[in-house]
Protein backbone atom coordinates (compact mmCIF):
# COMPACT_ATOMS: atom_id res chain seq x y z
CA UNK A 1 0.00 0.00 0.00
CA UNK A 2 1.42 3.48 -0.79
CA UNK A 3 1.98 6.11 1.86
CA UNK A 4 -1.41 8.57 -0.10
CA UNK A 5 -3.67 5.76 0.13
CA UNK A 6 -2.54 4.89 3.75
CA UNK A 7 -2.90 8.06 4.88
CA UNK A 8 -6.13 7.98 2.87
CA UNK A 9 -7.25 5.05 4.85
CA UNK A 10 -6.41 6.52 8.04
CA UNK A 11 -7.64 10.23 7.31
CA UNK A 12 -11.06 10.70 9.23
CA UNK A 13 -12.88 13.60 7.08
CA UNK A 14 -13.70 16.47 9.27
CA UNK A 15 -17.48 16.82 10.20
CA UNK A 16 -17.99 20.37 9.85
CA UNK A 17 -21.77 20.57 10.79
CA UNK A 18 -20.69 18.73 14.01
CA UNK A 19 -17.94 21.34 14.33
CA UNK A 20 -20.02 24.44 13.35
CA UNK A 21 -22.72 23.42 16.33
CA UNK A 22 -20.18 22.92 18.18
CA UNK A 23 -18.41 26.15 18.13
CA UNK A 24 -21.98 27.78 18.29
CA UNK A 25 -21.87 28.49 21.83
CA UNK A 26 -18.28 29.92 21.66
CA UNK A 27 -19.43 32.02 18.74
CA UNK A 28 -22.39 33.70 20.25
CA UNK A 29 -19.74 34.55 23.62
CA UNK A 30 -17.27 36.04 21.24
CA UNK A 31 -20.38 38.04 19.62
CA UNK A 32 -21.43 39.68 23.05
CA UNK A 33 -18.00 40.01 24.16
CA UNK A 34 -17.07 42.15 20.69
CA UNK A 35 -20.50 44.06 21.40
CA UNK A 36 -19.78 45.05 24.61
CA UNK A 37 -16.13 46.30 23.60
CA UNK A 38 -17.80 48.39 21.19
CA UNK A 39 -20.05 50.06 23.52
CA UNK A 40 -16.69 50.36 25.81
CA UNK A 41 -13.36 49.55 25.42
CA UNK A 42 -12.31 49.48 29.13
CA UNK A 43 -14.61 46.90 29.76
CA UNK A 44 -12.83 44.56 28.74
CA UNK A 45 -10.21 44.83 31.09
CA UNK A 46 -9.12 42.52 33.92
CA UNK A 47 -11.79 44.34 36.19
CA UNK A 48 -14.34 44.82 33.36
CA UNK A 49 -14.48 41.07 33.21
CA UNK A 50 -14.62 40.32 36.74
CA UNK A 51 -17.44 42.79 37.23
CA UNK A 52 -19.51 41.61 34.14
CA UNK A 53 -18.86 37.67 35.19
CA UNK A 54 -19.72 39.01 39.36
CA UNK A 55 -22.52 35.75 39.09
CA UNK A 56 -21.34 34.03 36.28
CA UNK A 57 -19.86 31.03 39.14
CA UNK A 58 -23.42 30.66 40.91
CA UNK A 59 -25.12 31.30 36.97
CA UNK A 60 -22.47 28.15 35.77
CA UNK A 61 -23.28 26.26 38.59
CA UNK A 62 -27.07 26.29 38.67
CA UNK A 63 -26.69 25.71 34.70
CA UNK A 64 -24.84 22.43 35.09
CA UNK A 65 -27.14 21.04 37.89
CA UNK A 66 -29.97 21.91 35.25
CA UNK A 67 -27.75 19.83 32.91
CA UNK A 68 -28.18 16.79 35.05
CA UNK A 69 -31.79 16.07 34.43
CA UNK A 70 -31.71 17.31 31.07
CA UNK A 71 -29.15 14.67 30.62
CA UNK A 72 -31.63 11.85 31.44
CA UNK A 73 -34.57 13.71 29.76
CA UNK A 74 -36.15 15.44 33.11
CA UNK A 75 -36.51 19.16 33.66
CA UNK A 76 -36.22 20.91 37.48
CA UNK A 77 -38.48 23.85 37.17
CA UNK A 78 -37.50 24.41 41.30
CA UNK A 79 -33.76 24.60 40.99
CA UNK A 80 -33.90 28.62 41.54
CA UNK A 81 -35.66 28.70 44.50
CA UNK A 82 -33.65 25.60 45.52
CA UNK A 83 -30.79 28.19 44.94
CA UNK A 84 -32.40 30.72 46.97
CA UNK A 85 -33.30 28.56 49.81
CA UNK A 86 -29.42 27.54 49.99
CA UNK A 87 -28.60 31.11 50.23
CA UNK A 88 -31.15 31.27 53.11
CA UNK A 89 -29.31 28.46 55.00
CA UNK A 90 -25.80 29.94 54.24
CA UNK A 91 -26.50 33.09 55.31
CA UNK A 92 -27.93 32.22 58.45
CA UNK A 93 -27.64 28.81 59.86
CA UNK A 94 -24.14 27.87 58.04
CA UNK A 95 -22.54 31.18 59.40
CA UNK A 96 -24.27 30.89 63.00
CA UNK A 97 -24.10 27.40 63.21
CA UNK A 98 -22.19 25.58 60.70
CA UNK A 99 -22.83 21.95 61.77
CA UNK A 100 -26.82 22.66 61.72
CA UNK A 101 -26.26 24.33 58.17
CA UNK A 102 -24.27 21.46 57.16
CA UNK A 103 -26.87 18.97 57.96
CA UNK A 104 -29.27 20.92 56.40
CA UNK A 105 -27.62 21.59 53.08
CA UNK A 106 -26.36 17.70 52.91
CA UNK A 107 -30.70 16.88 53.61
CA UNK A 108 -31.38 18.92 50.97
CA UNK A 109 -29.01 16.64 48.75
CA UNK A 110 -30.48 13.76 49.71
CA UNK A 111 -34.43 15.53 48.57
CA UNK A 112 -33.37 15.25 45.47
CA UNK A 113 -32.50 12.16 45.75
CA UNK A 114 -35.41 11.12 46.60
CA UNK A 115 -37.04 13.35 44.05
CA UNK A 116 -35.02 11.06 41.27
CA UNK A 117 -36.46 7.76 42.99
CA UNK A 118 -40.21 8.69 43.26
CA UNK A 119 -40.44 10.28 39.58
CA UNK A 120 -38.70 7.05 38.36
CA UNK A 121 -40.69 4.42 40.51
CA UNK A 122 -44.53 6.06 40.48
CA UNK A 123 -43.47 7.76 36.44
CA UNK A 124 -44.24 11.11 37.15
CA UNK A 125 -43.44 13.80 35.04
CA UNK A 126 -40.47 15.66 36.54
CA UNK A 127 -42.04 19.30 35.09
CA UNK A 128 -45.23 18.89 37.48
CA UNK A 129 -42.74 17.50 40.85
CA UNK A 130 -40.70 19.91 40.50
CA UNK A 131 -42.92 23.15 40.06
CA UNK A 132 -44.26 21.79 43.25
CA UNK A 133 -41.24 21.50 45.22
CA UNK A 134 -40.33 24.73 43.39
CA UNK A 135 -43.01 26.31 45.70
CA UNK A 136 -41.67 24.01 49.16
CA UNK A 137 -38.23 25.76 49.04
CA UNK A 138 -39.62 29.07 48.33
CA UNK A 139 -41.80 29.07 51.26
CA UNK A 140 -38.77 27.43 53.33
CA UNK A 141 -36.37 29.88 52.12
CA UNK A 142 -38.85 32.90 53.60
CA UNK A 143 -39.44 30.92 56.96
CA UNK A 144 -35.46 30.89 57.81
CA UNK A 145 -34.85 34.63 56.31
CA UNK A 146 -38.55 36.15 56.25
CA UNK A 147 -36.18 39.48 55.16
CA UNK A 148 -33.25 39.76 52.74
CA UNK A 149 -30.15 39.93 55.54
CA UNK A 150 -27.39 37.60 56.81
CA UNK A 151 -24.10 37.22 56.37
CA UNK A 152 -22.17 34.98 55.00
CA UNK A 153 -19.40 33.09 56.03
CA UNK A 154 -16.17 34.46 56.54
CA UNK A 155 -13.77 31.38 54.65
CA UNK A 156 -16.90 31.84 52.07
CA UNK A 157 -16.15 35.42 51.33
CA UNK A 158 -12.45 34.80 51.33
CA UNK A 159 -13.45 31.97 48.50
CA UNK A 160 -15.41 34.24 46.53
CA UNK A 161 -12.97 36.68 47.00
CA UNK A 162 -9.96 35.87 45.51
CA UNK A 163 -8.13 37.25 43.04
CA UNK A 164 -5.73 34.88 40.47
CA UNK A 165 -2.73 37.26 38.81
CA UNK A 166 -3.94 37.99 35.28
CA UNK A 167 -7.25 35.69 34.74
CA UNK A 168 -10.01 37.10 36.39
CA UNK A 169 -11.71 34.45 39.08
CA UNK A 170 -14.91 34.23 37.27
CA UNK A 171 -13.03 33.10 34.02
CA UNK A 172 -10.70 30.83 35.77
CA UNK A 173 -13.64 28.59 37.99
CA UNK A 174 -15.54 28.53 35.04
CA UNK A 175 -12.62 26.74 33.55
CA UNK A 176 -12.48 24.44 35.93
CA UNK A 177 -15.68 23.81 36.67
CA UNK A 178 -15.98 23.12 32.93
CA UNK A 179 -13.27 20.49 32.64
CA UNK A 180 -14.30 18.68 35.96
CA UNK A 181 -17.80 17.95 35.07
CA UNK A 182 -16.71 17.38 31.24
CA UNK A 183 -13.90 14.69 32.36
CA UNK A 184 -16.65 13.37 34.77
CA UNK A 185 -19.72 13.35 32.51
CA UNK A 186 -18.34 12.48 29.50
CA UNK A 187 -15.02 11.03 29.28
CA UNK A 188 -15.28 8.59 32.15
CA UNK A 189 -17.42 4.43 31.31
CA UNK A 190 -20.01 5.12 33.88
CA UNK A 191 -21.01 9.10 32.82
CA UNK A 192 -21.77 7.13 29.66
CA UNK A 193 -23.60 5.00 31.44
CA UNK A 194 -25.40 8.32 33.12
CA UNK A 195 -25.35 10.05 29.52
CA UNK A 196 -27.20 6.18 28.27
CA UNK A 197 -29.77 6.08 30.55
CA UNK A 198 -31.17 9.79 28.65
CA UNK A 199 -30.12 8.37 24.94
CA UNK A 200 -31.39 4.68 25.44
CA UNK A 201 -32.62 3.84 29.01
CA UNK A 202 -34.15 0.21 27.32
CA UNK A 203 -30.34 -0.68 26.41
CA UNK A 204 -28.80 0.38 29.99
CA UNK A 205 -31.04 -1.74 31.65
CA UNK A 206 -30.18 -4.37 29.41
CA UNK A 207 -26.88 -4.10 30.25
CA UNK A 208 -27.56 -4.72 33.96
CA UNK A 209 -27.28 -0.69 35.15
CA UNK A 210 -30.00 -0.13 36.79
CA UNK A 211 -32.27 3.01 36.00
CA UNK A 212 -33.59 4.00 38.94
CA UNK A 213 -29.66 4.18 40.52
CA UNK A 214 -28.77 6.68 37.67
CA UNK A 215 -31.80 8.90 38.11
CA UNK A 216 -31.27 8.89 41.76
CA UNK A 217 -27.62 9.78 41.02
CA UNK A 218 -28.28 12.35 38.63
CA UNK A 219 -30.86 14.08 40.56
CA UNK A 220 -28.18 14.02 43.66
CA UNK A 221 -25.91 15.68 41.29
CA UNK A 222 -28.23 18.21 40.66
CA UNK A 223 -28.80 19.02 44.14
CA UNK A 224 -25.06 19.29 44.98
CA UNK A 225 -24.30 21.94 42.50
CA UNK A 226 -27.30 23.63 43.03
CA UNK A 227 -26.31 23.47 46.63
CA UNK A 228 -22.68 24.93 44.87
CA UNK A 229 -24.36 27.79 43.25
CA UNK A 230 -26.22 28.87 46.35
CA UNK A 231 -22.98 29.04 47.99
CA UNK A 232 -21.46 30.74 45.14
CA UNK A 233 -23.94 32.91 45.44
CA UNK A 234 -24.00 33.94 49.04
CA UNK A 235 -20.05 34.43 48.82
CA UNK A 236 -20.70 37.00 45.91
CA UNK A 237 -23.73 38.76 47.35
CA UNK A 238 -22.82 38.37 51.03
CA UNK A 239 -26.03 38.24 52.28
CA UNK A 240 -29.54 36.22 51.81
CA UNK A 241 -32.45 36.86 50.12
CA UNK A 242 -35.45 34.49 50.14
CA UNK A 243 -35.68 35.84 46.29
CA UNK A 244 -32.02 35.53 44.98
CA UNK A 245 -32.01 32.86 43.01
CA UNK A 246 -35.32 32.61 41.23
CA UNK A 247 -34.41 33.87 37.71
CA UNK A 248 -32.20 30.92 38.12
CA UNK A 249 -34.73 28.78 36.79
CA UNK A 250 -34.74 30.04 33.11
CA UNK A 251 -31.32 31.33 32.95
CA UNK A 252 -29.64 27.48 33.61
CA UNK A 253 -32.31 26.06 31.10
CA UNK A 254 -31.65 28.75 28.68
CA UNK A 255 -27.80 28.07 29.70
CA UNK A 256 -27.71 24.14 28.92
CA UNK A 257 -29.63 24.78 25.47
CA UNK A 258 -27.60 27.38 24.43
CA UNK A 259 -24.50 25.17 25.03
CA UNK A 260 -25.96 22.89 22.99
CA UNK A 261 -27.78 20.50 25.12
CA UNK A 262 -30.88 18.97 24.13
CA UNK A 263 -34.34 18.16 25.66
CA UNK A 264 -34.05 14.16 24.85
CA UNK A 265 -31.55 11.50 23.75
CA UNK A 266 -29.04 12.62 26.43
CA UNK A 267 -27.44 15.05 24.08
CA UNK A 268 -25.66 17.76 26.40
CA UNK A 269 -22.07 19.47 26.62
CA UNK A 270 -20.43 20.30 30.19
CA UNK A 271 -18.45 22.85 28.60
CA UNK A 272 -21.05 24.00 26.07
CA UNK A 273 -23.38 24.35 29.16
CA UNK A 274 -20.57 26.65 31.00
CA UNK A 275 -19.85 29.02 27.63
CA UNK A 276 -23.87 29.30 27.54
CA UNK A 277 -23.96 30.55 31.29
CA UNK A 278 -21.33 32.87 30.48
CA UNK A 279 -22.99 34.37 27.41
CA UNK A 280 -26.26 34.30 29.33
CA UNK A 281 -24.06 36.37 32.60
CA UNK A 282 -22.49 38.60 30.46
CA UNK A 283 -25.03 39.83 28.20
CA UNK A 284 -27.37 40.78 31.62
CA UNK A 285 -24.10 42.15 33.21
CA UNK A 286 -25.48 44.86 35.72
CA UNK A 287 -22.31 46.58 34.69
CA UNK A 288 -24.00 47.25 31.35
CA UNK A 289 -26.49 49.97 33.10
CA UNK A 290 -23.43 52.23 33.22
CA UNK A 291 -23.22 51.72 29.91
CA UNK A 292 -26.66 53.39 29.66
CA UNK A 293 -27.99 49.87 28.29
CA UNK A 294 -31.56 49.50 29.06
CA UNK A 295 -32.18 46.70 31.08
CA UNK A 296 -35.28 45.60 29.40
CA UNK A 297 -32.84 45.70 26.59
CA UNK A 298 -30.32 42.69 28.25
CA UNK A 299 -33.52 40.81 28.64
CA UNK A 300 -34.44 40.83 25.35
CA UNK A 301 -30.74 40.24 24.34
CA UNK A 302 -30.77 37.39 26.04
CA UNK A 303 -33.59 36.06 24.14
CA UNK A 304 -32.38 37.13 20.71
CA UNK A 305 -29.06 35.38 21.16
CA UNK A 306 -31.10 31.98 22.55
CA UNK A 307 -33.19 32.51 19.45
CA UNK A 308 -30.56 33.32 17.06
CA UNK A 309 -28.22 29.86 18.39
CA UNK A 310 -30.87 27.67 17.95
CA UNK A 311 -32.40 28.63 14.26
CA UNK A 312 -28.60 28.17 13.10
CA UNK A 313 -28.63 24.99 14.94
CA UNK A 314 -31.93 23.85 13.20
CA UNK A 315 -30.14 25.04 10.13
CA UNK A 316 -26.73 22.94 10.29
CA UNK A 317 -28.72 19.64 10.97
CA UNK A 318 -31.09 20.24 8.18
CA UNK A 319 -27.75 20.77 5.77
CA UNK A 320 -26.32 17.96 7.53
CA UNK A 321 -29.17 15.31 6.75
CA UNK A 322 -29.71 16.67 3.38
CA UNK A 323 -25.98 16.25 2.74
Amino acid sequence: MSLGSAQAVGARPINWARLMRALLPALSLGIVVVAIASLNQRAISYLGFTLMLNLAIPIALATLAQMFVITINELDLSIGPFVGFVGCVTATWLHDSPLLGITVLIAAIGVYVALGALIHLRNLPSIVVTLGMSFVWQGLAILILPTPGGKAPEWLLALMGFKPPFIPMPIVAAIVIALVVHFGLMRTSYGAVLRGAGGNGQAIGRAGWSLLRTKMVMFGLTGLFGVLSGLALIGTTTSGDANIGNGYTLLSIAGVILGGGEFVGGRVSPVGAVIGALTMAMAASPLLTFMHVPPDWQVAANGAILIIVLAARVLISRKEANA
